[in-house]
């Protein structure tokens, strides 16, 4: 018995005539003569506001009139789609891809996905051009195919490289995380008598306050370790005289009263560098060192890494040479020392940098050192920039270890600076570590902003050394200062025996660079004293009750020279200047840290002072720190 199916069929093919050869003859000849006829049309099309005379929706609308077939519909929708899709900016998908995505193919399975290559901007023309033969392809490939299911489309992702990243990522910092600061106890008042002498390493970094920046943005107070407070103070431009004759720095101090208590005084140390003639800068060699390890997925981490290094490009030199070297699961070169006028090669580079893996730190910091020796040649500047989360999972990760490693690779003249990206996994104890180590910068960036201002414009004073293992001392008075204590400065005190001792690293300036320093000082005889004095204290000398407050010496050693140069000023009791804003920095970031010393001064008094003394603004830095300073005022209420 046969098959209902077969029966049908045969009953089909039962009624259907066989060809007529001479039909089939006379009805092609009669098209050719219609097709001849046609040609050159007596009267031109009447052009309408919605028929232009050619393009691709004319196009499109007279193949849907034209395909009434289940096939013919199929291939056009094909063919529109990819249209769709290749013309979109960036060659982005415009279908949802997510599982929750309004848009479900409605059976995958049935037909083959057409998988698009995202296309960079240059191969637009490209699209362009290829796009019929492509159509044409895919209308083939479906009419072919029947029946035919909608087709389903799959795409990369857009690029999240290409966000314009100006404000801050608004992504809350995890109540649960692995995030560790460098910091020590909060320094302490000292005694004259007793102490008299303060010796402190200089610091230029300005990553704390970037962090807090980010906390404050993001909706919370920021850790309290999180707190430098005088990489909040350096984070501001201020007024210092530049130095004159042979000498790398100039100092300026000032004496001002304490907003917070009207019994002591500030004593504001000021450091200018000196800012040589960059326009005959040696060649710079360059290593990017860049972490990607899975932690760095994320929109503000890897993406604004990106984002930053490319405005960093523009500041260089043809002669300047560039290289690549990434780690995650291990380590390795991904661009070869390239010439920085090679822009399109090193941006391709960046670009196709991806996040995974584990964080192998310790062997992308060899990988680097090794590059950049094999770059290095007489009389060029070697620098290592690391760009990370300061997760080191693989390899070396105490900040100990990493400093011995590190202070052993110094030596070699090639400098290593980081860039901190991201929170909930930010180990700013490591980056510090290998910054202060490895005689660089430490920098955190959370916006484009940020990356403007350390790679652009602070590019010299980040990349040119003028001066190395550069140490403050003072040394107060007793005469005229019975207390005195270091605002900030907590891990970069120095033994006072450290000072004359140029084997112990210290902080390094580059051109144009500043430094600041403010010490409380109550002085001798003041209502503000804090400690007794001592039944058996030495008295003080008579000749000692000077003018002098204090004593200032400044220790440094020019790059490449193993002897430190010495610069002497006295500090006169009687100095005064202006320090306004400087000081509401200060008093901000105590209040942020344990407002210890800070009595019943409040965020409304910072604002106050900080609105007064603002001066000069003309990047809006200090305006974003009296926002940042009504930010907290606002989360410390709650």
């Amino acid at each position: 018995m046969s098959d209902d199916l077969d029966e049908l069929k045969s009953l089909l093919y039962a009624a259907t005539p066989g060809p007529d050869s001479k039909k089939k003859a006379d009805n092609i000849a009669l098209a050719q003569k219609n097709f001849a006829d046609l040609q050159g049309s007596r009267d031109a099309a009447r052009l309408t506001s919605d028929r232009p005379k050619k393009g691709l929706i004319s196009g499109v609308r007279n193949m849907l009139t034209t395909l009434t077939s289940r096939a013919g519909l199929t291939a056009s929708t094909a063919i529109v789609a990819v249209g769709l899709v290749m013309l979109s900016p960036l060659g982005e998908n415009l279908m949802p891809t997510t599982p929750d995505a309004a848009f479900e193919p409605a059976s995958i399975q049935e037909a083959p996905a057409v998988v698009l290559r995202k296309t960079a901007p240059e191969d637009v023309a490209g699209i362009t051009e290829s796009a019929p033969m492509v159509a044409a392809e895919m209308a083939a490939d479906s009419m072919a195919t029947a029946p035919v299911s909608p087709m389903p489309m799959t795409a990369p992702a857009p690029a999240t490289s290409r966000m314009m990243l100006d404000a801050p990522v608004m992504l809350p910092v995890p109540e649960s995380t692995t995030e560790s600061f460098a910091n020590a106890d909060t320094n302490p008042v000292q005694v004259t008598t007793q102490t008299p002498v303060s010796t402190f390493s200089i610091d230029v970094d300005t990553a704390s306050y970037a962090v807090i920046r980010n906390s404050l943005s993001n909706g919370q107070l920021p850790p309290k370790d999180a707190v430098r407070i005088e990489e909040m103070i350096n984070y501001f431009p201020y007024e210092y005289a530049a130095p004159t004759g042979t000498d790398a720095f100039q100092p300026t101090v000032t004496l001002t009263p304490t907003p917070w208590n009207a019994d002591t005084q500030l004593l504001h140390i000021g450091i200018q560098g000196a800012l040589p003639d960059l326009a005959d800068r040696p060649p710079l060699n360059l290593v990017f060192l860049i972490d990607t390890s899975g932690s760095m997925e994320q929109p503000n981490k890897l993406p604004l890494l990106k984002q930053s290094f490319r405005l960093m490009l523009g500041q260089l030199r043809p002669e300047d040479q560039i290289a690549i070297v990434t780690y995650a699961g291990s380590a390795g070169e991904v661009l070869a020392p390239t010439a920085a006028s090679d822009r399109a090669t090193i941006l391709n580079a960046l670009e196709n940098l991806g996040a995974g893996g584990s964080t192998a730190g310790q062997a992308g910091l060899q990988q680097a050192y090794a590059t950049a020796a094999a770059m290095s040649e007489e009389g060029d500047v070697n620098r290592i920039i690391l760009a990370t989360d300061g997760d080191f999972n693989v390899g070396l990760n105490d900040p100990d270890a990493l400093k011995d490693y590190i202070a052993d690779k110094r030596d070699s003249g090639t400098y290593l600076s980081v860039l901190g990206f991201g929170r909930g996994n930010l180990n700013d104890a490591t980056m510090q570590a290998l910054a202060q180590n490895g005689n660089g910068q430490a920098a955190y960036i959370d916006t484009l902003s940020e990356a403007q201002k350390v790679l652009v414009d602070q590019l010299g004073g980040a990349l040119f050394p003028i001066a190395n293992d550069v140490k403050i001392q003072v040394e107060f008075n007793p005469a005229t200062v019975s207390e005195y204590r270091l605002i900030g400065y907590e891990t970069r005190a120095l033994n006072r025996e450290d000072f004359n001792n140029d084997k112990v690293d210290a902080g390094d300036i580059g051109a144009g660079h500043q430094v600041t320093a403010i010490y409380e000082v109550t002085p001798t005889g003041s209502a503000a004293e804090r400690n007794d004095p001592l039944r058996y204290g030495a008295p003080v000398i008579a000749q000692d009750a000077s003018d002098e407050l204090a004593f200032l010496r400044l220790r440094y050693k020019a790059p490449g020279s193993d002897t430190s140069a010495l610069i002497e000023t006295p500090v006169q009791a009687t100095l005064t200047g202006e320090a306004g804003f400087a000081t509401a920095i200060a008093g901000f970031g105590q209040l942020l840290r344990d407002g210890t010393y800070t009595g019943n001064w409040t965020y409304a008094d910072a604002i106050k002072l900080a609105t007064q003394t603002k001066g000069d603004d003309p990047f809006g830095y200090r305006a974003e720190a009296v926002q940042l300073m009504r930010l907290a005022q606002s989360l410390s209420a709650e």
